[in-house]
Parts: C-alpha cells; sequence; structure tokens
C-alpha cells in the first residue's frame, strides 16, 4: 500500500502525546497528527478529543523522505461548500483631501525650519539619552573601560 499526500485513510489511535496523536495506518505505517490539526477549533488537551484505540479518518500531508507521516483529521472532513463572502471595497463617500497649493518659497521654507530644528531637538536628546545611559552602565562592566576605586 503505497500512501500519497492527498490521500484519504482509515487508522486507529495507538499513542497520544502532548503535542499530537500516532495513528496506526496499517501495513507498520504510522503517522503523527500535530494538535493543531485535529480539530477546526483549539484544543488545549489532546486527551480531549482523541483516546487510544478511536477508528479516524485522515488525510495524508507530508510524506518525508526519511518516512515520516504528517496527518491531518481536520482536512479530512468532509465540510460543505459554503458561499465564500468577497469583501469589496467600496468607493469612499468622502473625497480625498485636496492638498493646499505651495505659496512660494516662504512655505517650503518653513517646513525646512521646523524639520531642521525637530533634528536637532532629536539628536541633542539622544545625546543626553546614550551619555545618561554610559554613565549608568560603566561601573556595571566587568573588566576593561569601568570604574576602579
Amino acid at each position: 500500500m503505497s500512501i500519497e499526500v492527498g490521500a484519504k485513510l482509515q487508522g486507529k489511535v495507538s499513542g497520544i502525546t502532548n503535542f499530537g496523536a500516532f495513528i496506526d495506518l496499517g501495513n507498520r505505517k504510522t503517522g503523527l497528527v500535530h494538535i493543531s490539526e485535529v480539530s477546526d477549533g483549539f484544543v488545549k488537551d489532546i486527551n480531549d478529543v482523541l483516546k487510544v484505540g478511536d477508528e479516524v479518518t485522515v488525510l495524508v500531508t507530508t510524506v518525508g523522505d526519511d518516512g515520516k507521516i504528517g496527518l491531518s483529521i481536520r482536512k479530512a472532513l468532509d465540510k460543505p461548500q459554503t458561499e465564500k463572502k468577497e469583501f469589496k471595497k467600496e468607493p469612499s463617500r468622502r473625497p480625498a483631501p485636496k492638498k493646499p497649493f505651495s505659496k512660494g518659497p516662504s512655505a517650503s521654507a518653513n517646513k525646512k525650519e521646523d524639520f531642521d530644528s525637530l533634528m536637532s531637538s532629536f539628536l541633542k536628546d539622544s545625546d543626553d539619552r546614550l551619555s545618561s545611559l554610559r554613565r549608568n552602565t560603566e561601573g556595571k562592566r566587568g573588566g576593561r573601560g569601568g570604574r576602579r576605586s
């Protein structure tokens, strides 16, 4: 029996761990259903959902080169196809605000001065913080560069 990705198989729960359940697929093949693939909802404790010996239908999601088989119970469930709602972006009811026209070089000069003043205050504040940080951590370093009494 060849196990291929996408195949739905019947199996029996042969072991349960805190991260998933091992499913015996027959012919000495075992796969793992991760706890996130057990149910559509959140599963805190897998023992609440599965017990050793339970018969389950699984979908093969991965088959590794090393023989590891990834399984999913959640994807194997036949769900009725529901209509997917497509959300279309409605045009905004308000027009976009118009940008004011520049009134010559004075408007851009004000912006430049504002930016320069903001940048200089940022740099000053940054330098103050760095010097404070250096003072506070200087004595805490072991070895080189620290204060010695």
